[in-house]
């Protein structure tokens, strides 16, 4: 008979302590916690390892040119005499060879590889994309030495014949001289188009993760291509677009081989373009064989170390640069 709708029903009984308990759940917890815990250890051994090669090789440039810079000191930074006939050495031409050459291919690079980035991304045909995209991404894989071969045979005579002249009818000091066809100018120009590959491919990865419906509401309210590239495209890639002019001007600081084909390998200053000069990268290529233990090749571990702290100097500007743009976007 049912009880009446009126009565209270008794309370059910109170859980014991631990009734939910799961000792298969606790163990896998446990277990994917260790997991967690060792994979922890093992990536910050990784990092870690990648911090002592650094220190190692910073360590190891340090003592091997510590016999130069004791013997020159100063004068080593700032000496534009590079002789090791006379064991003397300044690391000043090589400096500026490595500077300007730089800055010829940035100059030259960031603009094209823009320009190839934004075709890629707004106003190439769908069917083109891929080929092309991969194109340019297999140039980046082409081995140095030969675009340094290209350079010499293909690249200076052609400048020598028909751009040089050109140049140097301007008048401009910069492009005074004979066309030579090597020189400052055309290291400059192989490494600008060595560097396009790395910088444009950077730049089309990042302008495809722009939202679409942020480009859509530009393209709503009667935006033009360029207007939404440059008010919507590149304020939310800035970052990613810095940190690939600078993974290029990087290459282009290290770069040897190519260098050390088409810059003519001159221990000499000069203010043209046209005229041959030497880089930190082709004066350790050149020399590094038959350099003498005593001074030549401390002076050589010397300028090495130069170019770890140039190259260290870009990575911390690119650095600033991209936390700059954080805080400017407030993302």
């Amino acid at each position: 008979m049912p009880p009446p709708a009126n009565a209270v029903m008794p309370h059910a009984p109170a859980s014991q302590p631990g009734a939910g308990f799961d000792p298969a759940l606790a163990q896998r917890v446990a277990t994917f916690s260790a997991q967690d815990r060792w994979f922890e250890r093992l990536t910050l051994l990784f990092a870690a390892l990648v911090l002592l090669g650094m220190a190692g090789i910073l360590t190891s440039l340090l003592i091997e040119a510590a016999p130069a810079l004791k013997k020159f000191g100063l004068e080593f930074l700032v000496g534009t005499t590079w002789s090791p006939s006379e064991d003397i050495y300044g690391a000043v031409i090589a400096i500026v060879g490595t500077v300007v050459t730089s800055l010829i291919a940035m100059l030259l690079a960031v603009p094209l590889s823009f320009g190839i980035a934004f075709f890629l991304t707004e106003t190439c045909p769908m069917s083109l994309r891929r080929p092309l995209g991969t194109a340019i991404e297999l140039l980046a894989g082409v081995p140095s030495i030969i675009y340094g071969i290209w350079g010499l045979f293909v690249l200076a005579p052609l400048l020598q014949k028909y751009v040089q002249p050109l140049l140097s009818a301007t008048g401009l000091p910069l492009f005074s001289g004979p066309p030579l066809g090597v020189g400052v100018f055309t290291a400059g120009l192989v490494l600008a188009l060595m560097v396009v590959p790395f910088i444009a491919s950077v730049m089309r990865d990042v302008f495809e993760t722009v939202p679409p419906v942020l480009k859509e509401s530009a393209y709503g309210i009667g935006c033009t291509t360029w207007e939404v590239m440059r008010n919507v495209v590149l304020p939310y890639t800035q970052v990613g677009v810095i940190g690939g002019i600078m993974l290029g001007l990087g290459r282009a600081l290290g770069e040897t081989m190519a260098v050390t084909f088409v810059i003519g390998n001159a221990n000499r200053l000069s203010t043209s373009l046209f005229a041959p000069g030497n880089s930190i990268a082709s004066t350790l290529a050149n020399e590094f064989a038959e350099a003498d233990p005593v001074l030549h090749v401390p002076a050589l571990f010397a300028l090495g170390l130069l170019l770890f702290f140039i190259t260290a100097v870009v990575l911390a500007l690119a650095k600033w640069l991209t936390a700059r743009s954080v805080r400017k976007t407030g993302s």
